[in-house]
């Protein structure tokens, strides 16, 4: 089954071209089924580019995907045009009524600021709080995940001496999980963050348990079954070119960058880099979305009145 998404978002044309199944609204209508209705909340500077990504994983599913656009009610973007976002995207205070099957929160290049300093907090601790009765499960993806587990454990974001930055490898904590189900042992993902959470404060937290942890770059993926949600520091969503979009944008500002690590071949960025998480990034966003599908009540209404935990 395809995403349903309008014809004319940006995203359509894409994925149609990357040979994604897609759906207009008109096509979807036709249908006498009921899809699983995803909210991207984007908080991300380059909107489209973002939608792509994730657009380009839950569409990759068996399974009927509506996609919902919602950004922060007062926040204003400098980034993507005034029309782009009047036409795809309504306020989070315009979404407060309805209920959503999943999630997901993107980052945003905020993370030198401490959580209160931000100026949409107050409002994104509401979101957090109303994912608590209006969505099944939600996926906070770097920033949005850290900024999530902190809401709810209090578990704290540390600066880095030095970014974060280049493909690095990570183990496979809990094979078993439904989450991981056609992982490997372990596997790449891409980094690119300036803080971190510590494993021994994320282990003092009742409840949550690490799926995906890397030697060098710290705690990846956390489990959190009691709020129905999965926090993710790093970005299976990433596109091929991505990091060295980065990397030629702080080298062309002035930026002191390192050559992010293990991301071009032989490390040296005139040569075109590989991607070796796509497959991994696909296993895990399939997976969410299969478990979304065998535990979310067919009736939306009753979203956020059963059982707290995914799987119980």
């Amino acid at each position: 089954m395809p995403i349903k998404i309008p014809s004319d978002l940006p995203a359509y044309d894409v994925l149609s071209r990357e040979g994604v199944m897609v759906m207009s609204e008109d096509q979807a209508a036709r249908q006498d089924i009921r899809p699983l209705r995803i909210a991207l909340l984007n908080l991300m500077p380059k909107k489209i580019q973002t939608e792509n990504q994730f657009a380009r994983l839950i569409g990759a599913t068996p399974l009927q995907i509506e996609l919902s656009l919602i950004r922060m009610s007062e926040h204003r973007t400098r980034n993507t045009a005034a029309e782009h976002m009047a036409e795809f995207y309504r306020p989070f205070q315009d979404v407060r009524d309805e209920k959503f099957d999943g999630l997901i929160i993107t980052g945003a290049p905020i993370e030198h600021l401490d959580f209160g300093d931000v100026t949409y907090w107050d409002e994104m601790r509401a979101v957090f709080d109303w994912t608590q009765t209006n969505v099944h499960s939600t996926f906070g993806v770097c920033w949005g995940g850290m900024a999530m587990i902190n809401h709810f454990h209090g578990v704290r974001k540390h600066m880095l001496d030095a970014k974060a930055f280049g493909c690095f490898r990570h183990r496979n904590m809990v094979p078993a999980s439904p989450f991981l189900r056609g992982f490997s042992d372990d596997c790449v993902i891409p980094v690119s963050r300036w803080t971190e959470m510590k494993q021994a404060e994320i282990d003092a937290a009742p409840g949550l348990r690490t799926l995906l942890a890397s030697d060098e770059v710290g705690p990846c993926l956390i489990e959190d079954p009691g709020h129905r949600a999965l926090f993710i520091f790093n970005h299976f969503e990433y596109d091929s070119d991505t990091l060295k979009q980065e990397y030629d944008r702080d080298v062309e500002n002035g930026t002191p960058i390192n050559v992010p690590v293990n991301y071009y071949p032989d490390d040296d960025p005139a040569q075109t880099p590989q991607n070796r998480w796509r497959s991994h990034a696909h296993l895990l966003y399939g997976n969410w979305i299969s478990e979304i599908y065998e535990t979310t009540p067919f009736d939306l209404e009753r979203i956020g009145l059963e059982s707290s935990d995914l799987r119980a």
